[in-house]
């Protein structure tokens, strides 16, 4: 299975819920229906707390029903076999290691392996080449310096014009997503930028928007 944009040539949009748990379960999933029913979001990957088997069937249940209906393919963060158990799309992991590798043989091609937390070009290459569907430039942080997004951009732009795997890169902003889609990456991904807003929805047809207008200023 490939990630590829909801809205091809341009930016699509990835979400990365917060840290779920149990007791917040019932009130995200309300939300998260909402934002993609808003915006053609095109990938979310669900970040748990330390949970029970039992309790990430009934967290992820509500959430993946949501993103069946929005055309939405939906990542369970590092552990493939829970993501297989419950009939995600697949797995996201940390790094272009052995989890990468066991996930890849185990679940491609039937489910998307994607690859983040890479600190170096070197390991981002070796994600590329191990077969993972995208590579991950960031991660959810608070506070991101103009320095670190200037660099974050050059990453980007370095690598999407030399591989054709795509690029999701992280924003902290909605501002920051127009720029990381202004510097070629194929996915933004936003976290609290969503999540944190009065409205969710409101601000996922503002990003949605945003990425449009760069897409529009492409020759």
């Amino acid at each position: 299975m490939l990630l590829t944009p909801r809205n091809s040539p341009g930016c699509s949009l990835y979400l990365i819920t917060p840290l779920l748990s149990v007791g917040d379960a019932d009130a995200f999933a309300r939300v998260f229906a909402e934002v993609v029913g808003a915006a053609a979001i095109a990938c979310a990957l669900v970040r748990l707390a330390p949970v029970t088997q039992t309790d990430a069937k009934a967290i992820v249940a509500p959430v993946l029903r949501a993103a069946v209906a929005a055309d939405c393919a939906l990542l369970i963060e590092s552990d493939g076999r829970l993501a297989t158990r419950l009939g995600a799309d697949g797995v996201h992991i940390n790094g272009a290691g052995a989890d990468l590798v066991a996930a890849v043989e185990s679940l491609k091609p039937e489910r998307i392996v994607g690859a983040g937390f890479l600190r170096t070009r070197d390991e981002a290459m070796t994600a590329g080449e191990l077969g993972a569907d995208y590579v991950m430039f960031g991660e959810p942080h608070r506070g991101a310096t103009m320095t670190e997004l200037q660099s974050l951009a050059e990453r980007v732009g370095w690598w999407a014009e030399i591989f054709e795997t795509p690029c999701v890169a992280y924003a902290d902003t909605i501002a920051a997503a127009s720029a990381l889609a202004g510097a070629g990456a194929d996915f933004v991904a936003l976290g609290e930028a969503i999540w944190s807003r009065p409205s969710p929805s409101e601000a996922a047809r503002e990003a949605q928007a945003a990425l449009a207008g760069v897409g529009a200023k492409v020759p």
